[in-house]
């Protein structure tokens, strides 16, 4: 009986482990196709746009570029030390 507690604790243990490393990876690349999908908003806008408005829209774009960007580089990061 105490023997199947402990299996059972070490189990939870270790699924408890797995899970908060894969969570990073899950979140980073949930945000980084958030950033892609304004990216493409962004672009929408500013096709359909006159100046100032669409300088602005394309800036805004390229910034979500940037950060989809970053946030691609944290998922792969996280899931390389999930796989090392």
């Amino acid at each position: 009986m105490i023997k199947n507690l402990l299996m059972a604790l070490v189990a939870t243990t270790f699924a408890t482990v797995a899970f908060a490393q894969v969570d990073p990876a899950v979140k980073e690349t949930g945000k980084a196709a958030a950033e892609s999908t304004k990216e493409a908003r962004e672009n929408v806008k500013a096709a359909a746009e006159k100046e100032p408005n669409k300088s602005m829209d394309k800036a805004k774009a390229r910034v979500h570029k940037a950060k989809a960007h970053a946030h691609r580089q944290k998922a792969k990061k996280a899931a390389d030390t999930i796989a090392h």
